[in-house]
């Protein structure tokens, strides 16, 4: 009789710590973003949203616009996504399909230890190592290519030294490849073998299989995984503030331009900035990145409902 009455006990203990958990999550986001915003208050009261649009940063005039620092931190993480979407999918690809035996584990346990790596250690590669190899193989090739082109020489104008937000983006296309890899990687493994096994005896390809069978059933993953690497590529402080250049003007629109980012932005002037509006200003930076985050975990919620739609009408 005591076992018989432990059991509802414990389930309601355990539904009370579930909830728990739950509720102090919440609690803690909106903490979080309470404390933003009264920090950032006057600034907010002083700027509005014209902080979002404004290129000026003056810390000695108090004349403060987060515009610079928004397009950074976007720019640099759509060319890690646009980098390491593609090169993380193949990755995945070879170790579910295409891997021997031998091969697969010791391969996977490499690209696991690549997300083990301190930030501070790829910025300083990308300061030391990279930037000067990406200046003279990359930079200067391209700009002595399409420097005379119309509108695409814009792109690659300025100065080639090898830091800007070319190079952020693809130092943090390098930290992210791991985890979006391994989570493509984990979801590819949980689809069904019969399923595939099914599309090759109907003499489907690889491809085919991988494009009309693994893909579709492990679609809600594989955004996951992408998100994963999304938000890690915005929210990167150190890689970027050591290779983004740090500079808080928008001359143009190169590519090869030293530029800024919100985390670098607030790691380089945090701990110096005075009561009042530089630091309301450093703060209203943070509360602008928590919604560009939000607004990004919105869209992939859409894009995943969007899909199931289309799944239903085409069923």
């Amino acid at each position: 009789m005591k076992n018989a009455r432990s059991g509802p006990m414990a389930d309601r203990i355990f539904g009370w710590l579930a909830k728990g958990a739950a509720i102090f999550t919440l609690a803690t986001l909106i903490a979080i973003l309470t404390s933003l915003t009264i920090s950032a208050w006057p600034a907010i009261d002083k700027y509005g949203l014209g902080f979002l649009t404004s290129t000026t940063w003056d810390p000695v005039q108090e004349d403060f616009g987060g515009l610079v620092m928004i397009y950074g931190t976007l720019a640099t993480s759509l060319i890690a996504l646009l980098i390491a979407v593609p090169v993380s999918f193949g990755i995945a690809l070879f170790l579910t399909e295409l891997s021997p035996a031998w091969l697969k584990r010791p391969l996977g346990t490499a690209i696991e230890l690549l997300a083990a790596v301190p930030s501070i250690v790829y910025g300083m590669w990308g300061l030391l190592v990279f930037s000067p190899i990406l200046s003279t193989y990359v930079q200067q090739p391209m700009q002595s290519l399409f420097g005379d082109v119309p509108y695409l020489g814009a792109l690659f104008s300025g100065p080639p030294v090898g830091i800007g937000i070319l190079s952020a983006g693809i130092i943090l296309a390098i930290m992210i490849i791991p985890f979006i890899a391994a989570v493509m990687r984990d979801v590819f493994e949980v689809t069904p073998t019969l399923l595939k096994e099914s599309a090759y005896g109907l003499g489907s390809t690889t491809w085919e299989v991988v494009s009309k069978v693994v893909l579709p059933y492990t679609k809600a993953g594989v955004i996951g995984g992408i998100m994963l690497g999304l938000g890690r590529a915005i929210g990167e402080t150190m890689a970027v503030t050591f290779v983004i250049g740090n500079f808080n003007q928008l001359d143009s629109l190169s590519l090869f331009q030293a530029a800024n980012s919100i985390t670098s932005a607030l790691a380089n002037e945090f701990a110096e900035a005075g009561e009042g509006l530089h630091q309301a200003a450093l703060m209203y930076l943070g509360l602008v990145l928590f919604f560009i985050t939000f607004v990004v975990l919105s869209l992939s919620k859409l894009l995943l409902s969007q899909l199931r739609k289309n799944e239903g009408a085409r069923t």
